[in-house]
């Protein structure tokens, strides 16, 4: 099967990018950016740009995207937009396609960002034939009115399952991975905090998810018939409290972390100040805390069995992760 995989260069695409060559497909990886791509497979498993037919493209601006579609079966979406970017873009740039971006000007918020780039990567599969769109987005509360991360993920998720009707949705909430930002974000948190805050978000309920499952069920989306125009929520087998889980991460780095419970969420402030505890970007931890409102459980417990993947437990996710980190780099009394 020739599959086209976006995201190559982040934490989701070079994961599964080995997995899917051990399948026997023939992929080729669409990026802005061949020396990110070289420089994120230096890591891979046993796996370099050699492997692949690298085409150089944009889903924001368009350029290249219908090309690089032409004989592609089935299509990765594992593109995030939530990074801000000064990119304003008027009319179409598909590499001589006749698909047409939407017109007028793309601002810069990351939801307007990321539903033009997914128009454009839906409009070019829908044109090129491609019979599946594989995507990886994020659940939906039950309770409450979804964050504007959240809104945003299911909006790209309707866009591509739209465009090219047989295609599949995961929708995982916190992938742990030792590239998963979210999963670094907590760890550096946990390193840098000698007693852990915990505001009342810290009560909802969860169920975290291996790379390596979520990685094993993308893959198997690839070919499965049962899963067709589906969206399926994935989690792990362990329900927990978004407390517990900073609580168990600490426990397995073996560091004493006391908590304490704060009655209030201020999301604004605690955001930012999280942001420069941990060196990230206040444009990426606010949305992914403005989140935590409400559980964020799966609304059915059988993708895994669909796409026949064994979960792994949470602390079995965690110690994995951590092991792959400290390959590379050392972590606090590990």
């Amino acid at each position: 099967m020739r599959i086209l995989l976006t995201g190559v260069s982040g934490f989701v695409g070079t994961a599964v990018l080995p997995r899917l060559l051990e399948h026997g497909h023939e992929v080729r990886a669409l990026a802005r950016d061949r020396a990110r791509v070289e420089s994120a497979l230096e890591h891979a498993d046993d796996v370099s740009v050699a492997d692949i037919e690298l085409v150089i493209g944009d889903t924001l601006s368009g350029a290249g995207v219908l090309g690089a579609m032409r004989g592609i079966d089935v299509a990765y979406y594992l593109i995030h937009s939530m990074e801000p970017s000064p990119v304003r873009v008027s009319g179409s740039s598909t590499g001589g396609s006749s698909v047409p971006l939407a017109r007028g000007s793309i601002e810069t918020s990351f939801p307007a960002r990321e539903r033009a780039s997914a128009e454009t990567f839906a409009q070019a599969a829908r044109a090129a034939g491609v019979k599946r769109i594989v995507y990886l987005g994020g659940p939906l509360p039950r309770t409450r009115r979804a964050s504007t991360h959240l809104s945003s993920r299911h909006a790209v998720e309707r866009i591509l399952m739209d465009g090219v009707p047989d295609s599949v949705a995961l929708r995982a909430s916190i992938v742990i991975g030792a590239r998963s930002r979210s999963f670094r974000f907590l760890v550096r948190l946990i390193e840098r905090l000698p007693v852990l805050a915990l505001p009342s978000w810290r009560h909802f309920r969860t169920q975290p998810i291996d790379e390596r499952d979520v990685v094993d069920m993308l893959a198997a989306c690839a070919t499965s018939e049962s899963v067709g125009g589906r969206s399926l929520d994935v989690g792990g087998p362990d329900v927990l409290t978004y407390g517990e889980i900073v609580e168990r991460i600490a426990d397995l780095m073996m560091l004493g972390r006391p908590s304490v419970g704060l009655g209030v969420t201020v999301t604004p402030i605690a955001a930012r100040l999280a942001a420069i505890l941990t060196s990230e970007q206040p444009e990426l931890v606010l949305p992914l805390m403005e989140g935590l409102t409400s559980d964020l459980l799966p609304a059915d417990g059988d993708a895994h069995e669909l796409l026949n993947v064994e979960l792994h437990s949470f602390d079995s996710a965690v110690e994995h992760a951590l092991c792959e980190w400290e390959k590379v780099e050392s972590l606090a009394a590990r």
